[in-house]
């Protein structure tokens, strides 16, 4: 059945398959180390840390790795990250007395090349598999892997917390490992070795951006992802278990939902945002999408620190948070596909992954350090400053993404 389609068509769904089995255990990892540290006692500054070098290379990665990708293919780059994440989980399957700070945070930080490697080369491929002119199939192609992507970063979530309760952390971090590995021996043996290599060999001063619109969209993009990490990745996982008394399952679970319907919706977001009645969005669309997203965000900062209902709020306020978050995400990431260079076309993703890379390191680092000094609601008052920036800026993106998209 496979090869009655075309080739362009089996190469996306081998891109895809390899995306997805990366995400399912980088967000399993996520929950496991969190969840794990926080028992042997670490605050959530220390839980934090553990994460800087993950997300801070992340930043050197997406800027080097999308001139890797268009010089070395985007296949290569794809099964280095595959390999390097398999390499981190197994330092992970260590003895607890080895876990040491030093240990975990470069295990992380091969973790977050690798997984920043992996995406950036999914989401450049697509724009080598989907002509040019079909702006439509395009934004539905990117929704799609971005929505899944996040559906089963979610379940990685849950996965990450039940496996956590069975099998404890060093044995949950070896499966992942294995199953990790039959997927990169299937990748090397299937991925075209010329994907998203560029014609002209490009310099590495080439690796900035030169545009003004991605250089625009990249620093919107830091700013909202940093509006969502402020909260969500140390902060909120512990409140739910100190605050609420939620067990580790509960924890993985309610965060794997919000995860799960936020991947559902940013699979959806064409329809959302009309692209049934045969409309594009451009970048006046992200803008007010940003703007309706920082409103709800004030929304529940206000509740939480007033503690009106503060449990009902967080649970059903995150997840209209995330729904709008999610159409925002599949915004963003269908104008930088659309926005970048045909050739060589990972050098202008790399470039705007890095912005959401820093993003997400900044996020970070709040979300420890807030949580730590001043709890929950001064996390989700840093996340609604982060979004009034993240629309601000929105209000200079191109009308029309597809007048810059050659």
């Amino acid at each position: 059945m496979l090869s009655n389609l075309s080739k362009s068509v089996r190469q996306y769904m081998l891109v895809t398959f390899n995306y997805w089995n990366f995400t399912i255990t980088d967000g399993a990892l996520r929950m496991l180390v969190v969840l794990y540290f926080h028992d042997l006692g670490y605050s959530t500054l220390a839980i934090a840390s553990l994460f800087l070098f993950y997300e801070f290379f992340g930043v050197v990665t997406n800027l080097i790795g999308g001139w890797l990708g268009a010089r070395l293919g985007l296949n290569r780059t794809m099964n280095i990250g595959l390999g390097m994440q398999i390499f981190a989980l197994l330092m992970l399957a260590v003895p607890t007395a080895w876990l040491t700070i030093p240990w975990v945070m470069a295990a992380q930080a091969l973790s977050g090349i690798a997984k920043d490697l992996n995406k950036m080369s999914a989401k450049s491929a697509i724009k080598t598999l989907v002509p040019n002119e079909q702006q439509g199939a395009l934004y539905k192609w990117v929704a799609i892997l971005t929505g899944s992507k996040n559906a089963l970063k979610g379940a990685g979530f849950f996965i990450g917390g039940l496996l956590l309760s069975i099998l404890g952390f060093q044995y949950a971090v070896a499966a992942m490992a294995a199953v990790l590995t039959l997927v990169f021996i299937g990748s090397l043996l299937s991925l075209e070795s010329d994907m998203g290599k560029a014609k002209a060999k490009p310099k590495f001063r080439h690796i900035f951006s030169k545009s003004e619109s991605i250089n625009i969209l990249s620093a919107a993009r830091m700013f909202l992802f940093g509006a969502r990490d402020v909260w969500f990745v140390v902060a909120l996982p512990i409140y739910l278990g100190t605050v609420f008394g939620w067990d580790h399952t509960l924890v993985g679970g309610f965060l794997a939902l919000w995860v799960i319907a936020y991947g559902f919706v940013q699979g959806v977001a064409p329809k959302i945002t009309g692209k049934a009645q045969g409309k594009v969005p451009d970048g006046s669309a992200a803008m007010w999408w940003a703007l309706a997203l920082a409103v709800v965000t004030g929304v529940i900062a206000y509740s939480v620190q007033m503690q009106w209902y503060p449990q009902g709020v967080i649970v059903v306020g995150l997840l209209i948070f995330g729904a709008i978050f999610a159409v925002n995400s599949s915004l963003h990431s269908y104008l930088i596909v659309s926005y970048a260079k045909g050739d060589g076309v990972s050098m202008d993703v790399g470039f705007y992954y890095m912005a959401n890379a820093m993003g997400r390191l900044i996020g970070t680092v709040l979300s420890g350090w807030v949580f730590q000094v001043a709890g929950l609601a001064a996390c989700m008052w840093v996340s609604f400053a982060f979004l009034v920036l993240t629309t601000i800026i929105s209000i200079r993106l191109p009308g029309a993404p597809k007048a810059v998209a050659e």
